[in-house]
């Protein structure tokens, strides 16, 4: 499954791409269809911290200065949520821009297990601040809710400041990372996408079996094998890729990607 998000952070058409991983298996899996990958301490606590890690070994001399973290259970996703969390930074306001889809199913909103954002959107079509990450719902009162899509464009000067940060306590209550970086008054923004743009994101069985009927249907296979499935035992094999130096006016004379 590894293999099919690599491709489509290819796909997406902004920069490198690089897996970072702890697992030799899931390394193999993307050289063997000549993804380039990158092996990283396999009891790194976060998918952030592994690919701080792996930035860190892979561009010492900082010629990129922004990083993708996108984790391997997201088969399916569209390219363009990949391009539309990007676009985030292009506020130099930002230190970290990510995802939100409405959420349509009633029921979602109070299940525990679908993370919500608190944004003000004025206007859809652009990102908006976010206020809080939390597990319950979040505002109250009539209007929509956000389902938060894990799924993260850094700065990397935010990127390097947010894993030396120790863990904030609203971030240990809620046992959500990104609160981290709101505690010490980080900037992050959030850009709204179609849901359809997530696909599946695959955390049981259950998932997968319905990623691979979606696949079957797109004319595509999946492989459990070298699936990456979050849960407890953390993210190991988020795909990870640096970006061209494109926000900070270098010498990359290519127009962004959007």
């Amino acid at each position: 499954m590894i293999v099919h998000v690599w491709r489509r952070a290819v796909a997406a058409e902004i920069g490198p791409v690089v897996v970072a991983c702890g697992d030799r298996a899931i390394a193999d899996a993307v050289e063997k269809v000549r993804g380039r990958a990158v092996m990283t301490d396999r009891g790194q606590p976060t998918g952030s911290d592994r690919i701080h890690e792996a930035i860190m070994r892979l561009d010492p001399g900082r010629r990129h200065d922004a990083v993708v973290n996108l984790q391997g259970d997201l088969p399916l996703l569209d390219p363009a949520a990949i391009r539309a969390a990007v676009a985030g930074l292009a506020d130099p306001e930002t230190d970290i821009a990510t995802l939100a889809a409405v959420i349509e199913d009633e029921a979602a909103v109070d299940d525990t297990s679908v993370n919500k954002v608190a944004a003000g959107f004025a206007d859809p079509s652009r990102p908006a601040r976010a206020l809080y990450f939390s597990k319950t719902v979040v505002p109250w009162g009539p209007g929509p809710h956000y389902e938060h899509i894990g799924l993260y464009a850094y700065r990397r000067t935010a990127l390097e400041r947010f894993v030396a940060l120790p863990r904030g306590i609203l971030e240990q209550r809620e046992r959500l990372e990104q609160l981290r970086a709101l505690e010490a008054g980080m900037r992050i923004s959030v850009s709204l996408i179609d849901r359809a743009w997530l696909g599946v994101q695959v955390d049981t069985p259950a998932d997968l079996a319905r990623a691979r009927q979606l696949a079957v249907t797109a004319g595509q296979s999946l492989s459990s094998r070298h699936s990456c499935e979050s849960g407890n035992s953390g993210p190991q094999a988020p795909a990870k890729w640096p970006l061209d130096p494109r926000f900070r006016g270098g010498d990359d004379k290519r127009a962004p990607t959007r």
